[in-house]
C-alpha cells in the first residue's frame, strides 16, 4: 500500500525544493547520475513521463519532512517536463523506477532506509549503482517488486523501461530491448553527430569533384566537336 497520509487541516504549508546538500560525493557518481538523467529523457522525450534527477520525492501530505532525494527517478503517466520537487499527491503518480549511484557513504541508507520505502511506496523496480564498485562488486544491483516486497533482478532488464542494463566502467549502458540499439549518453551524441556532419561533407565533396569531372568531359566533347564535327556510329 503506498504511504501517503491524509491531509492535515492547517496552515499552508512549505514544502523545500533544496537542502543545500551537494549533488554528488565524486565526479564519478556526479558523471553517472547525469548520464542516467540525459540518457532516460531523451529515451522517453515522447512519452507522457517525466525523468527527475536529486529532486525532493514528498509522499506524505502536511508532512515536508517526509522526502527523499533519489538520484534519478522515472513516473510514468504525468506531464512531462521538469518539476522543483515531487508530491505524489499531487501528481497521482508514484515512480516506476527508481535509481541511486550508491557509495560506502550511503549504502547503509541505499540498502535499508531507502530500499524499505521505495517497496513500501511500490516502486516498481529499485536501482543501485556503484560507479567505482566499492562495495558493490559486479557495479549493478536491481530489485523488483513482486507483491509488497523486492526481489532481485537476475537478468539486468529493466521491464518498465523495456531496456538491458550494463555495466560499462563507470556509467550505466542502456540498450532497446526490442532493436538492441544502444542508448548514446550525450558525449556519444556528440561524436556521432559529429561522424555524421563528416561522412555528409565528405559525400558533398565526391559530389562535388564529380561535378566537376562531368563538366570537364562535356567541355572536352564540345571542343572535339568543333574541330571534327559531330561523333559518329559509322
Amino acid at each position: 500500500m503506498t504511504a501517503i497520509l491524509p491531509k492535515t487541516q492547517s496552515a499552508e504549508i512549505f514544502y523545500p525544493s533544496s537542502d543545500g546538500e551537494p549533488l554528488a560525493e565524486t565526479y564519478d557518481h556526479l558523471y553517472a547520475i547525469l548520464t542516467t538523467l540525459e540518457v532516460l529523457k531523451q529515451y522517453l522525450a515522447l512519452r507522457q513521463a517525466t525523468v527527475l534527477a536529486d529532486q525532493f520525492l514528498y509522499y506524505s501530505q502536511g508532512f515536508p519532512k517526509l522526502r527523499v532525494a533519489p538520484d534519478v527517478m522515472v513516473i510514468f503517466d504525468v506531464a512531462p517536463g521538469g518539476r522543483d520537487n515531487y508530491k505524489i499527491w499531487e501528481e497521482g503518480q508514484v515512480p516506476v523506477v527508481i535509481f541511486e549511484i550508491t557509495s560506502p557513504g550511503t549504502r547503509q541508507q541505499d540498502e535499508s532506509l531507502k530500499k524499505t520505502l521505495y517497496e513500501q511506496l511500490e516502486v516498481k523496480e529499485y536501482w543501485q549503482f556503484d560507479p567505482r564498485g566499492e562495495w558493490i562488486e559486479e557495479k549493478l544491483r536491481g530489485y523488483r517488486l513482486r507483491g509488497e516486497i523486492y526481489e532481485p533482478i537476475t537478468d539486468n532488464r529493466s521491464e518498465p523501461l523495456q531496456l538491458r542494463l550494463a555495466v560499462e566502467g563507470k556509467i550505466i549502458g542502456f540498450y532497446r530491448e526490442d532493436t538492441g540499439e544502444k542508448l548514446l549518453i550525450p558525449d556519444e551524441l556528440a561524436q556521432a553527430l559529429q561522424q555524421e556532419t563528416q561522412r555528409r561533407q565528405e559525400a558533398e565533396e565526391r559530389a562535388e569533384q564529380a561535378q566537376q569531372q562531368l563538366a570537364e568531359m562535356e567541355n572536352l566533347l564540345a571542343r572535339y566537336r568543333d574541330r571534327f564535327g559531330e561523333l559518329s556510329d559509322n
